[in-house]
């Protein structure tokens, strides 16, 4: 079962990338990010004639997050527990079921800029409440796939320039702590674990001719409960799919479950 996380900046933006990009990596299952569109306007024929089951928590303009799975999504949740305050489209849920039952979660982590302040507060508030989720996924025992734009560089390998993120939320320490505590909980980072030589990167800013230069950081991430990572086969970046037409500043991160 390969298993993808993607932001792509926007469904409207990328309605032709996105597919194209389906067509030729032929994912069973995305975790999609920043569709930057309400429920009623996603264009779900778009996916649904491709084979995909469709299943998205969206907001107009800004945040929103989909799964798209060629095998049908059961006991969907929308909505990351902890706050019945929080109205950001951020979180969402489903068991899908192939050789196994794998619970997937795509999430878009706030970004928290400008550091310090509340967006922070709530970037960091927002992780612990996801530490507790993902605490509870565990009781479970079950494989289970946290994919997603995290915001958060891990460590300074996973950037081209690290001196330039120092004060930045992505980079600050509390934010690293705070993902720290989430892996440290039993999670597998599936990137990290196979490739752990630095260079690799998942986002590009559009400006400074930072694809150009792989001036990039490597925030898109995978994190496997002990189920799933037993059941990793391989994991990859799909770094070409940033030199297309129409590109989104994120690439898909992959992971390959025998599942």
């Amino acid at each position: 079962m390969k298993i993808a996380t993607f932001n792509i900046n926007g469904i409207k933006a990328r309605a032709e990338a996105l597919p194209a990009w389906l067509d030729e990596a032929s994912p069973d299952v995305v975790l999609v990010q920043e569709i930057k569109s309400v429920d009623e306007a996603f264009p779900r024929d778009l996916f649904e004639d491709r084979g995909y089951f469709v299943e998205t928590h969206g907001q107009k303009s800004f945040n929103g997050v989909a799964i798209l799975s060629k095998l049908p999504l059961e006991d969907v949740t929308r909505g990351l527990p902890g706050d019945e305050a929080d109205e950001q489209a951020r979180w969402i849920e489903a068991t899908v079921v192939g050789k196994t039952a794998v619970r997937l979660c795509g999430l878009y982590l706030p970004n928290g800029n400008p550091a310090p302040g509340p967006k922070y507060d709530y970037k960091l508030s927002w992780m612990a409440r996801m530490k507790t989720r993902a605490a509870e996924f565990l009781a479970e025992e079950m494989p289970v796939v946290m994919g997603g734009d995290y915001n958060v560089i891990p460590q300074a390998e996973d950037a081209a320039r690290p001196d330039a993120w120092v004060e930045d939320a992505l980079f600050r320490p509390e934010s690293r702590a705070a993902f720290r505590r989430i892996l440290h909980l039993g999670y597998t980072e599936a990137f990290r674990t196979r490739e752990p030589r630095p260079g690799h990167y998942s986002f590009w800013d559009y400006q400074a001719g930072a694809w150009a230069k792989n001036n990039g950081i490597r925030i898109d991430h995978l994190l496997l409960s002990p189920q799933a990572a037993d059941l990793m086969r391989d994991v990859g970046i799909d770094k070409a799919v940033r030199g297309g037409d129409k590109p989104s500043d994120h690439v898909p991160v992959w992971v390959d479950l025998d599942a």
